[in-house]
């Protein structure tokens, strides 16, 4: 078996799509780095590397076996055994994941540049293994909480960040299913829709927003971000934690 020494990793927890696990170059000064002392690295096949990087499913059992207890993390002297973590690679990308003692990939992160060179490295006279996946009974599910990749495209962190509040308010305002609100809000994202807005049922307000808003980024994603998440405590706080990132990032 093949393992990797003094792993950096930057977990990014319970993140169905990959896009949502930030490369290096997105790191941020307030991300909780880690340092894995000892991980295997598991070339595999890339339909399983994507069921593995796109979801939250289960990870096949074969593939837990092969590394039960052989990644190790350390914090000062004291060296912990990691019930199921490892590096794995498709050849064209590298993610490290960790259980944390479940049975889906919980946490994930991206390495570091010179880390992931070092596994193409060592993979070059490896074969892929498929651990007894199976594509044919996986079908990956887009929704309004889980972005198809094409509308992050070209994103940057942040940008992706406050699009995800906007889907969980958009959510929250779908299911609230009030029509006054939904035609307000259209009105705050497109202010030519005035005139026909009022004569907008509920659906096709809420679709007509949907729709504008799932398409791209612009400066008008987040000043309707800052809008419609005011009086909303928990996606207030998200939105600031941008809002703070890009004062921070202005200053240095």
């Amino acid at each position: 078996m093949l393992y990797l020494h003094d792993v950096w990793v930057n977990w990014f927890e319970s993140e169905e799509n990959g896009y949502q696990v930030a490369r290096y170059h997105e790191w941020r000064k307030e991300d909780k780095i880690e340092l894995l002392d000892q991980t295997p690295l598991l070339y595999i096949k890339n339909d399983l590397f994507e069921y593995i990087e796109n979801d939250l499913q289960e990870i096949p059992e074969s593939l837990l076996d092969t590394i039960y207890k052989r990644s190790y993390n350390r914090k000062g002297q004291n060296r912990k055994a990691i019930e199921y973590a490892c590096v794995i690679t498709n050849g064209v990308e590298t993610l490290a994941f960790d259980t944390i003692g479940y049975t889906i990939p919980v946490r994930k992160s991206r390495l570091i540049p010179r880390q992931e060179q070092l596994v193409y490295d060592m993979i070059k006279s490896a074969k892929a293994q498929n651990y007894g996946f199976k594509k044919r009974n996986y079908k990956k599910e887009y929704h309004i909480l889980s972005m198809s990749p094409e509308q992050v495209f070209g994103l940057t962190r942040r940008e992706r960040e406050i699009k995800h509040i906007l889907m969980i308010a958009l959510d929250q305002l779908k299911s609230s299913g009030n029509l006054e609100e939904l035609r307000y809000w259209l009105t705050e994202w497109d202010p030519k829709l005035y005139p026909t807005v009022k004569f907008l049922n509920a659906d096709a307000a809420w679709e007509k927003l949907y729709s504008g808003i799932k398409e791209g980024f612009s400066k008008n994603h987040e000043e309707f971000c800052e809008k419609i998440v005011r009086g909303q405590p928990f996606l207030e706080k998200l939105w600031d934690l941008e809002k703070e990132y890009a004062q921070d990032t202005s200053k240095s």
